[in-house]
């Protein structure tokens, strides 16, 4: 366990969540027409990815990283 939790953490780990966020991101735009954002982070256990919709709402970057966050820490919770 300790090794696939190693694993996780790499830098290598963070690059594909990040691709497949992006591509998540790619695709909702083009289905919806919408504006879609990714952000990521490593945490103690993993990196861990997530797409934003409705970008503008929150009126900057910061205020949609700050409820993104607060909503992956909910999330997280296992």
């Amino acid at each position: 366990m300790n090794g696939i939790r190693s694993l996780m953490k790499t830098p290598e780990a963070g690059r594909e969540v990040e691709r497949i966020a992006g591509r998540i991101a790619s695709s909702a735009e083009s289905a919806t027409g919408g504006e879609f954002r990714t952000d990521s982070t490593l945490n103690a256990r993993r990196w861990r990815a997530a797409v934003i919709g409705n970008y503008k709402k929150h009126a900057n970057a910061e205020g949609t990283r700050s409820a993104l966050l607060r909503g992956m820490d909910g999330a997280g919770s296992e």
